[in-house]
């Protein structure tokens, strides 16, 4: 049995992905004896990127999913755009993490060292001014207790470190941060970006910005363009906990990492009002573990901090730590992604782009801003997206022999597709509760997740539809098409708002600093801390977030006030 000594740390970190690993960074290089917990596998940078060098032509299945792997292990996880048979490892199963959609919702999950941060698309775009101003503006959700101000410092702090690529463009809708040089344009791109400044005011097309590093920062190696991202990068060329945060911490001697580690409750004393510590049980073993620190924090992801809290009952606390408000577990968003356009174009055959890019053009938002006013919908929403040119054969063809191996090496035609992203408002009843019938193999509780898009997302699909295909008809695209996949919330993997950050305690988890209301010891600094979703990624905001929120936690500290 581990003495009681040894389970008692300075500080608790629950979760290694992207927040929690730059809440692990930032606690100890600030002096603290950390311990990090994650409930899955152990995954070492480099050594455990398996596939990493893995040709397509040496996948049994040409790195397809197989139909056992769709329909048995992960019919759900088979759904993300980055699950291939180069992949597959970094993927929960389904089968052995059951929840209850009483709506369809994909919850997309990995279980390891590094979690999603290995895994994720790296888009990073400041939030605006006016995106912490909405809620109060519109009356959608509780009011942001911070603004872009309170915020700035911290996204260059973590910008500088994480290592971001991208334009210095002067729009007030995507802030200018600390930009490595961006990856260049192709000339189709460039084509539309001009057309769209000539035709459409107040649209603009900029490179997209991304955590894939350009230039060698803190020893690692730039981006090789090989676009295999999400099977982990030896080079270390983008931004993953595994990568950047979690060697940093590492580096102090200061952390503590434990995998198969399940969080099941955060301990709390009545008597003083603080957590103490968490209640662990070992995946492999089932043992049941308390470790004991001053501050915790939760970074196991939106739906599982959320869980966690839920479960952490007390007298004090009947619904779930700190749910004075009653609002934990409600006001869950995602990211609406059902709407995409694309087409061909005829022109451009002198032209070629260099390598596999990782990264493609964004059209920040323009509806509802700036002299845009629209009727049928609040908010807004932007786009993605890109324009290459693809193989001859790309998509198969007939033939056999020396001169269809000829043709397949020579390029195709001129392509391109624009994806929306649309916010979606927090609503009371998109929620997720703790369902004490079903649980898993650990004997935890699962979660049922009830949450839907509404009118106002409906109407920004429809809007996205039709001024993404007035775009590319502009630029003299052919044969466009556009689709709405009506694919349900989750499948954005941009899951959040339940622990949300406010100024009133009643209507809020949560206070500026990402403390909890009741249990000032607890800080929240994942998804599940955001009032409102915006209509940019929000990894980099839940990383500069997390790096105020420790900062903030270790004055407090010191002046004995947790």
């Amino acid at each position: 049995m581990t003495s009681h000594k040894k389970r008692t740390y300075d500080a608790i970190v629950v979760g290694s992905g992207i927040s929690g690993g730059w809440a692990a960074k930032e606690l100890c290089e600030k002096g603290l004896k950390t311990l990090v917990l994650e409930r899955g596998r152990p995954l070492e940078h480099i050594k455990d990127y398996t596939t990493a060098m893995t040709n397509l032509w040496e996948f049994p299945h040409h790195n397809w999913p197989t139909q056992e792997d769709v329909k048995k292990d992960y019919p759900i996880q088979s759904v993300c755009y980055a699950f291939n048979e180069g992949t597959r490892q970094m993927w929960a199963k389904d089968t052995e993490h059951p929840y209850t959609q009483v709506k369809p919702f994909d919850w997309i999950k990995g279980y390891h060292v590094g979690g999603k941060s290995l895994m994720w698309a790296r888009q990073t775009y400041r939030w605006a001014e006016f995106d912490f101003e909405s809620n109060l503006k519109d009356g959608h959700g509780a009011d942001w207790p911070i603004r872009y101000q309170d915020i700035a410092p911290w996204y260059s702090y973590v910008e500088k470190f994480a290592g971001i690529n991208g334009n210095r463009d002067g729009l007030p809708q995507i802030p200018d941060g600390e930009f490595l040089p961006p990856m260049e344009l192709t000339i189709l791109e460039k084509h539309l970006q001009e057309t769209i400044r000539k035709n459409f005011p107040g649209r603009t097309l900029v490179h997209g910005r991304s955590a894939n590093i350009t230039q060698s920062i803190n020893g690692r190696t730039p981006c090789q363009y090989r676009s295999l991202c999400h099977r982990g990068c030896p080079f270390g060329a983008y931004f993953s906990s595994n990568g950047v945060t979690l060697p940093a911490a590492e580096k102090t001697g200061k952390m503590t990492l434990r995998p198969y580690s399940i969080v099941e409750s955060v301990i709390f004393d009545e008597k003083t009002g603080k957590a103490t510590g968490v209640r662990v049980m070992d995946a492999q073993t089932k043992e049941v573990i308390e470790y004991k620190a001053k501050i915790i924090f939760l970074n196991a992801g939106t739906l599982p901090t959320t869980q966690i809290l839920l479960n952490s009952k007390s007298d004090r606390f009947p619904g779930g730590l700190g749910n004075d408000s009653g609002v934990l577990g409600h006001y869950l968003m995602d990211h609406n992604y059902r709407a995409r356009v694309g087409g061909e174009y005829d022109g451009f055959h002198d032209h070629y782009h260099k390598g596999r890019r990782p990264v493609g053009v964004y059209i920040p938002r323009f509806r509802n801003f700036g002299s845009d006013k629209q009727t049928a919908f609040v908010r807004g929403y932007a786009f993605g997206g890109g324009a290459d040119r693809g193989a001859a054969f790309q998509g198969g063809g007939e033939g056999f022999g020396a001169d269809f191996k000829t043709a397949m090496t020579k390029p195709g035609g001129w392509g391109g597709s624009l994806f929306g992203m649309g916010e979606c408002l927090p609503h009371f009843d998109n929620k997720v509760t703790l369902n004490t019938e079903k649980r898993d193999a650990w004997g935890m509780p699962t979660l049922d997740i009830d949450c839907q898009w509404r009118e106002n997302e409906d109407a920004m699909v429809k809007d996205i539809l039709q001024t993404g295909q007035e775009m590319l008809e502009a630029a003299g695209f052919k044969n466009i098409w556009a689709n709405d996949s009506q694919e349900p919330p989750g499948r954005g993997i941009h899951e959040m708002g339940t622990a949300r950050m406010g100024r009133d305690p009643k209507t809020s988890m949560l206070n500026g600093n990402n403390q909890l209301h009741a249990v000032p010891n607890v800080f929240v600094t994942d998804g599940s801390c955001m009032a409102s979703g915006a209509a940019q990624n929000p990894s980099i905001t839940y990383m500069a977030l997390t790096a105020r929120a420790v900062d903030f936690a270790v004055k407090e500290l010191k002046k004995r006030n947790l």
